[in-house]
């Protein structure tokens, strides 16, 4: 028989992994902002300043919200979402060929997997080990 593991470890390791790529892409978004709307502009991103400010807000402020867990479950929902929504914005496998298009390729499927991630956090909550628990007394996050 397979020991018991206790779920708040891995919840806050699974929170932390997730949101360590939104916050370091967000913060280099913020730190090299016009490389980020040159970026949006190269993507075909509608509006490139404006989108490039709405991710920086989602991904850094969201991010941090996700490690902290504070109301990690809507959250871990609107980053599904916009994880989703940036496999089809920024990674166009389809418009690509050769090795180009199975990198993007790669890159489009990787972001559905991390929106499953966030799903999954978003169904069990965020565990013991966050502000959710701390504020709370839902017996379901004291895992």
């Amino acid at each position: 028989m397979i020991p018991t593991v206790s779920r708040a470890p891995l919840l806050l390791a699974s929170r932390l992994l997730l949101a360590m790529l939104f916050i370091f892409m967000g913060w280099g978004k913020l730190t090299g902002f016009s490389g980020t709307v040159a970026y949006m502009t190269a993507s075909g991103a509608p509006l490139p300043s404006l989108s490039s400010i709405i991710a920086i807000l989602v991904e850094l402020g969201l991010g941090l919200l996700v490690a902290l867990g504070v109301l990690t479950s809507p959250v871990a929902i609107l980053l599904a979402l916009y994880t989703v929504a940036t496999a089809f914005i920024g990674h166009h496998y389809w418009t690509f060929s050769g090795m180009e298009r199975y990198d993007m390729w790669i890159h489009f499927y990787k972001n559905f997997s991390i929106a499953g991630g966030f799903l999954a956090v978003a169904a069990t909550g965020p565990g013991r080990f966050s502000i959710d628990a701390l504020t709370t007394n839902t017996s379901s996050l004291k895992f």
